[in-house]
């Protein structure tokens, strides 16, 4: 077990330690109804007296840290949440946003703002998402297959890789700008349909073409890829208009206790709106959250499907579906960001969330199992052939109660790698 593992779950046992004390005074101290508590009402010993009213505050949750990611290495940034409501009327839903700014050990910047906004009464919603990346990662290849990475193409010249296997890794480096805003009208109660603009641009993209152990050249996924698909290998636009419809009906976007979500984008890329190709993508989500006792919400199982498609024309390399590029970078908990990619791609999850401290409730702990597949056309795999899981356990550290903000940690295991994960956000 590694250095950083064990010093992980020595602090880990430590707040396990000290929230279980806390709860030993509690229960000989008082004699009340266990309540919500927050990590620094049991650090610092505060009590945090109970806002008039709640539901129509702006909460805002800033945390800087030092964490560690197999995909980025070591990190160290802030980031948080904010939630807040538009209007008056107390029949509007919570608008929620969160940001972030990070540095890590392997030369990446990153720079994000995503949100979801409610208008007066829930005419509107508004869902963004704006990040600025320098940023670099291990690609795989297309699909979730066996086999060489690489596919050939016609320009292919000596120094092609032939020994390459499906999960050797080819290092590439790009700049990434992206703007995306979906308007969306109430047309009944929780659902809406709208419009989006969708903006996305890699460039000074630089594949690390050079083997390890000699001068020779090689050929990187991206690269054959970008060939094969007639676009730039250094840089790409796609830039588009969207149909979407939502439904929500989610107690609460940070830690929903229950509720259905769905989400259906059809996103078409065309060359007068800036993109290099034309080309077409279908995005449906689907999220619910099953509770499992009525006087403890906080336990409950969730569950979350999507599926990605190509519809129709080209889409640029690292525009394909990929794992941990949702919206909130999550998906594909115990793989490195970008490890399974496809034209077409579908993803699952299961989270048991429970309670560990059950009168403060101030820790949490999660299990979860997911499951990827992903197709390529040019290495002929479908979808369905391959199917990728992995799994993971985490801790939960209530940090907000006013907005239900958890610290978030969670060690995975993904068959060929593991990880630490650190976020001030639930997965999904």
């Amino acid at each position: 077990m590694s250095i950083k593992k064990v010093i992980l779950i020595f602090i880990l046992c430590q707040l396990a330690l000290l929230n279980y004390a806390q709860e030993k005074v509690d229960t000989v101290s008082r004699k009340k109804d266990c309540q919500q508590k927050e990590i620094w009402e049991i650090l610092f010993k505060k009590k945090v007296p109970k806002p008039v009213d709640t539901t129509r505050k702006t909460n805002i949750f800033l945390l800087p840290y030092v964490a560690y990611n197999p995909t980025k290495g070591f990190q160290i940034g802030a980031g948080g949440s904010i939630t807040w409501y538009v209007g008056k009327l107390r029949a509007t839903k919570q608008s929620a946003a969160s940001f972030g700014a990070e540095f890590t050990s392997n030369n990446q910047k990153l720079f994000q703002f995503k949100s979801n906004v409610y208008s007066n009464n829930n005419r509107w919603f508004l869902q963004g998402d704006w990040r600025y990346y320098i940023y670099s990662l291990p690609t795989y290849g297309v699909g979730t297959g066996y086999g060489n990475p690489v596919p050939p193409f016609p320009e292919m010249t000596a120094g092609y890789d032939s020994s390459a296997v499906w999960d050797d890794s080819y290092h590439v480096e790009y700049q990434w700008f992206r703007f995306h805003e979906v308007f969306s009208y109430r047309l009944a109660a929780d659902l809406y349909a709208g419009i989006g603009f969708h903006f996305d641009k890699h460039q000074e993209i630089k594949d690390n073409t050079l083997s390890l152990d000699s001068a020779s050249l090689y050929y990187t996924p991206h690269y054959a890829y970008s060939e094969l698909h007639g676009f730039n290998p250094s840089e790409y636009i796609a830039s588009g208009l969207s149909l979407n419809f939502a439904f929500d009906t989610r107690d609460n976007m940070i830690n929903p206790y229950k509720g259905y979500y769905v989400n259906v984008n059809y996103r078409m890329n065309q060359t007068w709106l800036g993109s290099t190709e034309p080309g077409s993508q279908l995005w449906a989500e689907f999220r619910t959250y099953i509770g499992l006792e009525k006087k403890l919400p906080r336990h409950l199982v969730a569950f979350w499907l999507y599926g990605g498609f190509k519809v129709s024309g080209q889409i640029p390399y690292f525009d394909l579906w990929a794992t941990g590029f949702d919206q909130m970078n999550s998906s594909g908990r115990g793989f490195l960001q970008g490890r399974w990619r496809g034209e077409n791609l579908m993803y699952g999850e299961v989270e048991y969330r429970f309670p560990i401290s059950r009168c403060s409730q101030v820790l949490g702990g999660v299990l979860f199992v997911n499951a990827t597949t992903a197709s390529s056309k040019d290495q002929s795999v479908p979808l369905f052939e391959y199917i990728r899981p992995a799994c993971g356990a985490g801790l939960r550290i209530m940090a907000s109660k006013a907005n239900r903000t958890n610290i978030v940690i969670d060690v995975t295991y993904g068959g060929h790698s593991t990880g630490i994960y650190f976020s001030a956000q639930e997965a999904f």
